[in-house]
């Protein structure tokens, strides 16, 4: 189960970066488009438009870094074999249920792998090598 944990971590890792790469994409392209229009300053409306547009990018930049941080957390914890994060990745993976279908597809292999019994023994005896030091 060792290797299944290590996958899953390596997946979410690269699915939470991507999802941060995607959120400052996000930020990037919205905050272009909000200079753009603030530079056809001869238009009245240009003027509120730039908040607006500037805005819009900053949520979703939020948003998107919100829903993707806690994975790429998570996936690193599971590949450092850290106790607290079987449990993380287990809420994790169930959320990234709904979003389909890569997002789906990793949450069932996650949900398999993290809630074995061998898993929670491999977590364990983890935590308890850890506390005898």
């Amino acid at each position: 189960m060792d290797t299944h944990v290590k996958v899953v971590g390596i997946l979410h890792v690269i699915f939470g970066a991507i999802g941060i790469l995607v959120a400052v994409g996000f930020l990037l392209l919205f905050g272009g488009i909000a200079g753009v229009v603030g530079l056809s300053a001869d238009h009245p409306d240009a003027a509120l438009a730039v908040p607006i547009v500037g805005a819009v990018g900053g949520i979703l930049f939020l948003i998107i870094g919100v829903i993707s941080l806690p994975g790429l957390i998570g996936g690193i914890g599971l590949l450092k074999l850290a106790p607290w994060s079987r449990v993380l990745m287990i809420v994790v993976s169930a959320l990234d249920l709904v979003n389909v279908p890569f997002g789906t597809a990793l949450g069932i292999y996650g949900l398999w792998a993290l809630t074995r019994p061998e898993t929670e023994a491999m977590f364990a005896r983890r935590q308890y090598q850890r506390a005898a030091y």
